[in-house]
């Protein structure tokens, strides 16, 4: 079989990463076509790499009958409407996250690819593909520490650039953390609340730093979230589970480390989410590749998150920022999946 041709639309940090990535460490794929709206760095990238060339339009890029799938790195607001082309042109792509910036526009989306009864869209939350969150997923659902109560969780950046706000926050930051609570409990979250303490005097004008986020789950579970994104140290990404017979921590840098049996601790920080989730990236990416190759086959171009993951997503943090704004614990509403069929 003939290698995936692949458009990277956006190659910013993350879509020049994935262009690197799917270049030199993917089998059974190459980079034909890369669009950015700025066009001379979507030329320069393109001259480095046999076979591609640079696309002026992202809408162009992706009709392009050189393009097998899409890998979309571009900024949320644009998503929605390179994703109806995707599936306009029946073209898998890799979403990174957001799915869209909205609630219904992302109910849309879901609704226009179930419509298809075909699954094309997977969305790119990497966490799930990293080796110590599978360790602790199949370390709950083993159920060696009995019903799973609690997730603790901390989510750390040295830096944000100077337009980040408060909202980003839970927009950027937080949604991962939505997404693994409902990966690693298998159920919905319910409800938010944002909690504002004291702010970092050296955070940047306009930001609330750090915030606590509580969330509730569809069993009632309790989730907590430090998020912090101004500490000028490293980044720190860690999750805590309390079960009814014990516990377990990852994102200590030295993989899953359990108190009821004898552990070593020690290690650096890593820098950045580059080196945190580099290789949960690589397996991410192989796997989707992967994926678009035997669709035509199964009917499903994907192998990890989908459009409804992307979607409720976008509904827990719609009631994060309105819990942002008003101080009070918001709902989570979302929509009934079953009456989407094939979503």
């Amino acid at each position: 079989m003939n290698d995936v041709r692949i458009a990277v639309l956006g190659v910013g940090l993350m879509g020049a990463d994935h262009v690197a990535r799917i270049t030199s460490r993917i089998s059974g794929a190459r980079v034909s076509v890369v669009n950015d709206y700025v066009t001379e760095k979507a030329e320069q990238l393109a001259v480095t790499i046999p076979g591609c060339r640079a696309v002026t339009d992202p809408l162009d890029a992706i009709a392009d009958p050189d393009v097998d799938a899409v890998l979309l790195a571009t900024p949320g607001p644009t998503h929605e409407k390179q994703l109806l082309a995707c599936l306009e042109h029946r073209k898998p792509v890799l979403c990174e996250k957001p799915l869209t910036t909205d609630v219904e526009t992302s109910l849309e989306v879901v609704r226009r690819e179930a419509e298809l009864g075909i699954r094309l869209i997977q969305v790119g939350f990497m966490r799930r593909f990293d080796d110590e969150y599978a360790a602790l997923k199949a370390f709950i659902d083993g159920g060696e520490l009995g019903n799973p109560l609690v997730l603790h969780c901390v989510h750390r950046n040295p830096a944000v650039p100077a337009h980040f706000d408060s909202v980003m926050t839970v927009r950027d930051s937080l949604v991962h953390e939505v997404d693994v609570t409902r990966f690693l409990f298998g159920e919905e979250i319910t409800s938010v609340q944002i909690v504002t303490p004291t702010p970092n005097s050296l955070a940047g004008g306009g930001l609330s730093d750090p915030q606590i986020a509580i969330m509730r789950t569809a069993g009632g579970r309790h989730v907590d979230v430090e998020l912090f994104v101004t500490t000028g140290v490293a980044y720190e990404v860690r999750t805590e589970l309390v079960a009814e017979k014990g516990s377990a921590m990852i994102g200590l840098d030295v993989g899953l480390v359990r108190k009821s049996a004898p552990g070593t601790w020690g290690g650096t920080i890593t820098p950045s989410f580059k080196e945190r989730f580099g290789r949960a990236y690589d397996t991410e990416i192989q796997r989707w590749i992967d994926a678009v190759r035997t669709g035509a086959e199964t009917g499903d171009y994907t192998d990890g998150p989908t459009a409804w993951d992307g979607y409720a997503a976008t509904a827990v943090c719609e009631a994060g920022v309105q819990a942002l704004r008003s101080g009070q614990r918001v709902a989570v509403t979302m929509a009934d999946r079953t009456s989407i069929p094939g979503a």
